[in-house]
């Protein structure tokens, strides 16, 4: 099993940053570019991770959270702040990750049965405080981690609990399919994080497919930042426009997928694509996504039939193929089929 680093705010637009005109936020850029470089390359140095053996929940079970605080610094894990069980603390940034861990938790646990990200009880952990005004949030294959933003264009990490939630699902992933992080592979490896990091949000505030807003990252970027999120599922590449930022570069379609070497090929921006998929096919089943779309996507993550190497149109065949196989040939497997068709990616 490999673990890799994934950050939710992706080179791309630290690298626009990086290019401002405005020294402090391109000094911020600079430093978080940096430090996510050593981070990545860290990770890629560590030994692989030993395969776990994952036993069924015996039962009800609850979240295993610690918070840590790195006070600035970059050490991880930093100092416990906060365990499971214990009460709020006066730090809203430790509080907000300590309820985004439960949300994630909560999620796998009541709509998919999974006793934490792994399906064995894995402990959850985060640091927040990581760094000075570091700009991102990553899963480094053993925790999560949160920066506190510049407050010019990043606010803290910890406040989208669809940030949290895509980030553990990094883990998620990890312990399942273990979808290599490069090029459609990673692209995969992206979208399910935004997939279930959506889900995560939708389940705790009860909304509908329809009610769902469908964003990544909404309420992350400071008000003077002309962008609603980081990503959209519903519209890829109108999250955001600005004069700092650039514009969203998110295809929604195969005519627009986006080659490239920089960020592991791409795995940021085209990750657009089957995100926009799984929207089509949730809106079109309609209700809440978790029960139907999400229960096939997780199907295909944890049914042994994806190999680190899977492509577009290997997954996508895979979710027709889990949704026949729960569902049989009704609506489901029709709104999958429809999905895939729409944003140009074959399923046969």
């Amino acid at each position: 099993m490999t673990s890799v680093f994934c950050t939710i705010v992706p080179p791309h637009l630290l690298e626009h940053l990086a290019a401002s005109s405005n020294p402090a936020v391109a000094a911020v850029a600079r430093r978080t570019l940096v430090a996510d470089a050593a981070n990545r390359t860290n990770r890629a140095l560590a030994l692989p991770a030993a395969p776990t053996a994952v036993a069924p929940s015996a039962g009800p079970t609850r979240p295993k959270r610690t918070i840590f605080d790195a006070q600035g610094a970059t050490e991880l894990p930093g100092v416990t702040v906060r365990e499971e069980g214990q009460e709020a603390t006066g730090d809203a940034t430790v509080n907000r990750a300590y309820a985004g861990l439960g949300a994630t938790f909560d999620l796998f646990l009541k709509a998919f049965d999974r006793d934490s990200i792994d399906g064995a009880g894995l402990p959850l952990h985060a640091t927040v405080h990581y760094d000075r005004n570091y700009g991102n949030a990553f899963w480094n294959g053993e925790q999560m981690v949160f920066g506190d933003g510049d407050d010019e264009i990043f606010l803290d990490f910890t406040l989208p609990v669809d940030v949290i939630g895509h980030e553990l699902a990094h883990g998620f992933t990890q312990y399942t399919a273990n979808l290599e992080y490069f090029s459609q592979s990673g692209a995969l490896n992206e979208s399910v994080s935004d997939v279930f990091g959506s889900l995560v949000k939708q389940y705790g505030l009860g909304q509908s497919a329809d009610e769902a807003d469908w964003l990544i990252g909404e309420g992350l970027f400071h008000p003077n930042v002309q962008g609603t999120a980081l990503r959209s599922m519903k519209a890829p590449g109108t999250a955001y426009d600005d004069d700092v930022l650039g514009k969203d570069p998110q295809p929604g379609h195969m005519d627009d997928y986006v080659r490239t070497s920089r960020d592991n090929g791409g795995v940021h921006i085209n990750s657009g694509i089957p995100n926009h998929a799984f929207y089509l096919a949730a809106t079109e089943l309609g209700g809440r996504a978790w029960e139907r779309a999400g229960q096939i996507w997780y199907d295909v993550m944890t049914g042994g039939a994806l190999t680190p190497e899977t492509r577009f149109t290997e997954f996508a065949a895979a979710t027709v193929a889990a949704a026949k196989a729960r569902y049989g040939d009704g609506a489901e497997i029709q709104a999958v089929l429809k999905a895939w068709s729409a944003v140009g990616v074959a399923t046969d």
